[in-house]
């Protein structure tokens, strides 16, 4: 589909927000300030505070968004909102608004689809102890799963493409989106970066709305659920090994007392170890007939990803948007 370089890019501030009258307001004007072009979006999910009337007064649009968890924020935002490029943040003050246009720069000249502001010594100290050491563990235990293509797979400052918004099929409901838009990103291998940035604190009689133990225990589900739907040759290989190996454990011993004296005395056991082992080699047959499924769902995103426009503008410096000089190709670096 050709595109049309030459115009202003349109470009869509999109901030979920839950109980932050402290913060939204004076986000909301950095925001302007910083991206005087942009239009800001701020979705309201039922708080109980002057959130959305701050955030009006402010110069936002405000929409209400009924359906509690940031996955169903993001999701209601992705599917209402057009524009070319899309920047995501949090309305609570700790990602500095000054350092979007450089996020918008990076997705532009390096081409990418994502860009990530990953937090500056985020593991170190996240506000409490429980939340760093959760962000140190899932990070690893997803560049284990998933690939090495992020570092901080939490962080709620990122700007994306329209073809990656309009392609993302966002099925989590909560703080866990984050991980399932790096996944989707992971899987079909589109093309992302990252830059660290500054990680500011809520101001005082701000508090953050994570759970250490509820939200862990979501996202690390969630990291079972999207292994499951990306990887079931090596989610169910798993278990089929599992099952090998206690079906193998409690075979042994009765394979020994038969060779001696030809009588299986426990035959409990030997039942149970004979069903393990058919266990084993069902999950082993649904890992393998699974993973040819999933290989097709992988090729219909992508091309369904490749049959959104690219969207490219020109290329942007500084203050967001240079024009190229004359004679030369009006494209993206």
């Amino acid at each position: 589909m050709p595109q049309d370089i030459s115009r202003e890019p349109i470009i869509a501030v999109l901030l979920p927000c839950y109980n932050e009258e402290l913060t939204i307001a004076e986000v909301v004007r950095r925001f302007r300030e910083t991206l005087p072009a942009a239009t800001i979006y701020v979705y309201d999910n039922n708080s109980k505070d002057l959130t959305a009337l701050r955030a009006r007064a402010a110069g936002a649009i405000v929409v209400r968004e009924p359906r509690q968890g940031k996955g169903n924020v993001v999701r209601r935002m992705f599917a209402d909102i057009d524009a070319d490029i899309y920047l995501m943040a949090d309305g609570d003050g700790t990602y500095a608004p000054e350092d979007a246009p450089q996020l918008i720069n990076t997705l532009l000249t390096e081409r990418c689809d994502m860009v990530v502001g990953t937090r500056r010594g985020v593991n170190d100290d996240a506000g409490r102890a429980g939340h760093a050491f959760g962000n140190r563990v899932f990070n690893s235990l997803y560049k284990w799963l998933f690939g090495d293509d992020f570092t901080d797979i939490f962080s709620g400052y990122r700007v994306f493409t329209r073809r990656f918004v309009k392609s993302f099929p966002a099925v989590s409901g909560g703080f866990e989106i984050e991980t399932e838009m790096s996944v989707h990103a992971s899987q079909l291998k589109l093309p992302v970066s990252e830059i660290a940035l500054d990680y500011g604190r809520r101001p005082e009689g701000s508090s953050s709305k994570l759970s250490t133990f509820r939200d862990g225990a979501r996202i690390l589900w969630m990291f079972a659920m999207l292994m499951k739907e990306t990887q079931p040759l090596r989610f169910f290989g798993a278990f089929s090994l599992f099952f090998l190996a206690s079906s193998l454990f409690l075979m042994a011993p009765v394979l020994v007392e038969f060779a001696e004296t030809g009588l299986v005395p426990r035959m409990p056991t030997w039942v149970l170890s004979v069903g393990l082992l058919l266990l084993s080699m069902l999950a082993a047959v649904t890992g393998v007939i699974l993973d040819s499924v999933s290989r097709g769902r992988a090729e219909q995103k992508r091309i369904f990803y490749l049959s959104m426009p690219s969207g490219r503008v020109e290329r942007r410096t500084g203050d967001v948007v240079q024009k190229p000089e004359r004679g030369k190709a009006s494209r993206a670096a």
